[in-house]
């Protein structure tokens, strides 16, 4: 296997013009995530079945012909569950690879297994064992080793493989096009993000809390999550989820009250003590109205098993008429995600500006009609304020 180390804006301009004239790229990444909120770009490896390259991101300062390549409509971005790679490539160029074909999403539609990883789909369709030993090395640091940069190539050199038989298969089962849409709308779920006034709903027990707790619960999230994206930290690094739940609950005044919660850190004591004390005792005199309403559960409407059960009857309709595994057409999440959509006063996917996937995409046209005869769901009446409202929020 031949590659080569790019590392002048100059070879990287050459491979791009290149690779622009092609049908298809193969594109891998490598990161470090550890502490960080936002993936830190470490590799970008590359193959247009000519050149393999591998874009050293630390050496090279102008990346305009590669993000011209990633978007380029006429060439198609081959990868391998991809969701990573594209929060990586959006927190560094603030752009989205388009049009994707991921390998890992066409097996799961051609029923050839759910959440295949990269080594396992290429011995099934290669007969060959891939080396995963440099799966957790450190790819900030330089210099690269042989065997670092070997693992790194064979990412690309196999997926480019796969990619014929795959791109067949699924065009001839007419599930081409469910593939692109599938990362398409994956895309745009990695460039929402929540509003910070609403990260505490991504809270675990905050049902548990009401009124003031649940104030001082939305505002030592909104604050969190806010340290998180200032300073690139993993929001766990900053505090801890369940200690924000404890905070609220216990409204401590002063540091020996907020030390003694049991699981608070000498780390979250000594930087962000004073910042969580003020929220707390700013939350003291807030009128009630500014209180949140409590956090809406599932479990909670007594009509919740019944439609539950419902709409995965549909979604079992669909997977055994086109030969799909259930879970891929239509998870439990997902599932919840659409109930939670039509009932919830404030649910996650409407305040990210996002459709439930079953009612959008490829799945739309195999899901409304039989969705909409469930009453209880009252989807109807849904899609109805959804179109109203993005009319009135067209016309501002």
């Amino acid at each position: 296997m031949h590659y080569e180390i790019l590392t002048q804006t100059a070879e990287l301009n050459a491979f791009c013009a290149s690779a622009n004239q092609g049908d298809a790229l193969a594109v891998d990444t490598e990161f470090v995530r550890t502490r960080t909120l936002y993936p830190q770009l470490g590799l970008i490896q590359l193959y247009d079945g000519k050149r393999l390259v591998l874009v050293d991101p630390q050496q090279i300062d102008d990346f305009s012909s590669l993000i011209t390549l990633l978007t380029n409509p006429k060439v198609t971005k081959v990868l391998h569950s991809c969701s990573e790679d594209l929060e990586t490539f959006w927190q560094a160029f603030k752009i989205m690879p388009t049009p994707i074909f991921d390998t890992q999403v066409a097996a799961s539609l051609l029923g050839m297994g759910t959440s295949l990883g990269y080594a396992k789909l290429v011995e099934m369709m290669l007969n060959v064992q891939v080396d995963k030993g440099e799966s957790r090395t450190d790819w900030l640091a330089r210099p690269l080793s042989t065997e670092q940069c070997a693992y790194a190539a064979n990412d690309v050199l196999y997926l480019w493989q796969l990619f014929p038989q795959l791109i067949k298969d699924t065009i001839d089962q007419q599930k081409y096009v469910w593939v692109v849409e599938e990362i398409a709308a994956l895309a745009q779920k990695k460039q929402s993000q929540m509003p910070l006034e609403y990260a505490y709903l991504n809270i675990s027990h905050n049902w548990q809390l009401s009124g003031k707790s649940l104030l001082i619960l939305q505002q030592l999230a909104a604050w969190r999550m806010q340290v998180a994206r200032d300073k690139d930290m993993s929001i766990n690094f900053v505090v801890r989820e369940q200690n924000l739940v404890e905070i609220a609950r216990k409204q401590p005044s002063s540091k020996v009250a907020l030390s003694a919660i049991s699981g608070i850190n000498h780390h979250e004591i000594r930087f962000h003590a004073q910042a969580m004390l003020n929220i707390v005792a700013e939350c003291q005199t807030s009128p009630a109205e500014q209180y949140p309403p409590r956090v809406e559960r599932l479990t909670d409407f007594p009509l919740f098993k019944k439609v539950s059960s419902a709409v995965k009857l549909c979604c079992a309709k669909v997977a055994e008429t086109y030969n799909i595994p259930l879970e891929v057409v239509g998870s439990k999440k997902q599932v919840n995600q659409l109930i939670a959509w039509c009932w919830f006063e404030r649910d996650e996917t409407s305040l990210l500006g996002l459709v439930p996937d079953l009612i959008s995409g490829w799945r739309q046209p195999l899901f409304l009609q039989d969705l909409l005869t469930i009453t209880e769901l009252d989807l109807a009446n849904k899609m109805r304020e959804r179109q109203l409202q993005i009319h009135s929020e067209g016309k501002k």
